[in-house]
């Protein structure tokens, strides 16, 4: 006889109460290690408790968990005690915590600290080492797994910012044993290419386990010794491994890293459009300065200039030569006129002159001029000088007193 099909939550239930009936699982001390802790908003807890061989999923609720005096974080190594049940609505088991204490770090992440120590030590951490990351990079190298969300943010925000740029994807494993050799070969390879501008390599988070192939000292060394700058893009912003401290630069999440090794087209291109602008109205500005000044040199230097200097001397000789030309004019026609005035003066008083008017000119023997007839005497010969000629003549009676002209 068959047996009647069981519903999934009846399952579930009889799991529940085979688990509530067993008296070690009822109450139970389980010691590991804290993985993939989350604190959520509501006040309770989840985590995983694991070691070598297994993991164990793990609630502990607010009301429980206000009494921890220690500070809860994955690589912890903790003593919790409680029951195991089935949470019926997902079919899984899991250990509902009642308290819990401190046993001491866990290996993994007294490795992970170790590591880092020696590391840091070493010099790897140097900020001196860091690359500069370009700042228009022509191609971007990404070394992750090509089938996590981690790609595909990558690939949608560098596409989103800055769409010219070359993508090359080396595919890798991000977690287990073959990963960190992986990793390092993809590296290698994108290094080696000689045209990759900058390289990032990361995965989306996870649990310590999970990102703790980037924990590895060969990529550490890998990731110093290459000539192309890295970005570190490994968990969530609260998730930091080796490979972020020897990266050039460290992003929180592999989308964060896509925006920083990309600047935004559209903003440089405004930025691009503004400067240029500036540089216009600049450069015009400068030119506009410098033409007034070419204007005022030019100036200057026809004012300075030899040949400006001489023309201006020869006109202002010409203009010297026209008002000399002038005084001399002035003043030669005023002496013209002086000149004109003394002969007139001259040929009025001139006794020749009055010759023309019937009047003569008396001379003695020795052609001294007789104006009185006190310098003559009878008998004596003069000459008599008229209009058109001499007349000599003898004097015959000289006679003083006033001389009077009688015309018959």
């Amino acid at each position: 006889m068959e047996s009647k099909p069981l519903k999934v939550s009846e399952v579930n239930q009889y799991i529940k109460r085979i688990f509530a009936g067993d008296w070690l699982l009822s109450n139970v001390k389980v010691e590991g290690e804290i993985s993939n802790f989350k604190h959520h908003y509501s006040g309770h807890m989840y985590f995983s408790l694991k070691d070598e061989k297994g993991k164990l999923r793990c609630v502990m609720f607010r009301n429980d968990n206000r009494l921890v005096n220690f500070n809860l974080k994955d690589g912890v190594k903790v003593i919790a005690k409680g029951y195991i049940s089935v949470y019926e609505k997902e079919g899984d088991y899991q250990l509902y915590v009642k308290s819990i204490e401190e046993s001491g770090i866990g290996h993994l992440f007294a490795a992970f600290e170790e590591l880092k120590r020696r590391l840091e030590k070493e010099g790897l951490f140097d900020e001196e080492n860091k690359k500069q990351l370009p700042f228009l990079p022509n191609k971007i190298g990404v070394v992750t797994s090509s089938t996590g969300a981690a790609i595909k943010d990558i690939i949608t925000v560098i596409k989103r910012r800055f769409p010219i740029v070359d993508i090359i994807i080396y595919p890798v494993l991000v977690q287990g044993v073959q990963a960190p050799k992986e990793i390092c070969e993809g590296l290698k390879y994108l290094d080696n290419r000689g045209d990759v501008d900058v390289i990032i390599t990361g995965r989306g988070g996870g649990s310590i386990e999970e990102l703790f192939a980037f924990n590895d000292e060969s990529i550490a060394r890998t990731i110093f010794n290459m000539r192309t700058p890295i970005v570190s893009a490994v968990g969530h912003e609260t998730d930091f491994t080796i490979a972020d401290f020897v990266a050039d630069l460290r992003a929180a999440t592999p989308s964060a890293a896509a925006e920083i090794v990309t600047p935004e087209q559209k903003k440089l291109i405004e930025n691009l459009n503004q400067t240029f602008a500036r540089l216009n109205n600049s450069f015009n500005y400068i030119i506009n300065e410098n033409i007034i000044k070419l204007n005022y040199m030019k100036r200057s230097l026809e004012f300075y200039n030899p040949i400006y200097q001489l023309k201006e001397r020869a006109q202002e000789q010409d203009n010297l030569f026209r008002k000399l030309s002038l005084i001399i004019e002035r003043k030669l026609d005023g002496n013209k006129n002086k000149l004109s005035s003394m002969l007139n003066s001259l040929n009025y008083l001139n006794p020749i002159s009055s010759l023309d008017r019937g009047y003569g000119i008396i001379l003695d023997e020795k052609n001294n001029i007789v104006n009185t007839v006190d310098h003559v005497s009878e008998d004596e010969k003069l000459k008599l000088l008229i209009k058109d000629g001499i007349i000599e003549v003898k004097v015959v009676k000289i006679s003083k007193g006033e001389f009077y002209y009688e015309n018959k």
